[in-house]
């Protein structure tokens, strides 16, 4: 299976922000426990030592969780796409529509899939190459604005990114999204910093439960 077919498959990816490659682990167990196995680690772009961290948590979780389709979240140049390649990374993604980080996804045969939120900047980003376009921030316009999007554009594949939860999940697959993105609703910080994972257990549940039925 690919990576295309494993997004779609699995219907949400994780967003990992902020969470220490040190504690990676533990939070993959228990995410793969409530049967998300989708995960974006994101890149923290305030200093090169955070960069490297998350470099570090995507071969992690590459080389020890072969079941993750694992990926780089926040990339915002060429040479993060080449360091997250050589990371481990199946999937590039940014908040943004940038040709550059585009066309060195797919130099890299990679699968691209850039942030966009207007109807121009969705066919313009697939147009040059995006595998899927990540509708961000959803959560702030709802079900119903994807639904509006994807009446001109059903040939692009979306996802809808910000404010996910697992009332609304569903809705937004519903109106036309292939998958969605889920961070500090499924991957709380304050969760991994007290080493409550049974609890984020239980949020993967919810949200799969959810997806289910979509």
């Amino acid at each position: 299976m690919n990576t295309i077919e494993r997004i779609k498959e699995g219907k949400i990816i994780a967003i990992v922000r902020g969470i220490p490659s040190n504690q990676i682990s533990d939070l993959v167990k228990a995410m793969l426990k409530g049967g998300v196995n989708c995960v974006e680690v994101t890149f923290d772009q305030s200093s090169k030592e955070a960069q490297n961290d998350t470099l570090k948590a995507i071969s992690l979780i590459k080389k020890n969780f072969p079941e993750v389709c694992v990926g780089a979240g926040t990339v915002m140049t060429k040479e993060q796409v080449d360091l997250a390649v050589e990371a481990g990374a199946e999937y590039i993604i940014s908040p943004n529509v940038d040709l550059a980080v585009i066309n060195e996804t797919k130099k890299l045969n990679k699968v691209s899939i850039p942030g966009a939120l207007t109807p121009s900047e969705a066919a313009l980003a697939y147009n040059s190459g995006a595998d899927i376009v990540r509708i961000f921030p959803a959560g702030n316009l709802g079900p119903a604005y994807i639904k509006a999007l994807k009446a001109p554009l059903k040939h692009i594949p979306m996802t809808a990114v910000g404010g996910v939860n697992p009332a609304n999940c569903a809705d937004f697959i519903k109106a036309g999204c292939i998958g969605v993105g889920c961070g500090g609703n499924l991957v709380s910080k304050e969760l991994v910093e007290k080493g409550d994972f049974e609890t984020i257990t239980k949020t993967a549940e919810a949200y799969m439960e959810a997806l289910k039925n979509a």
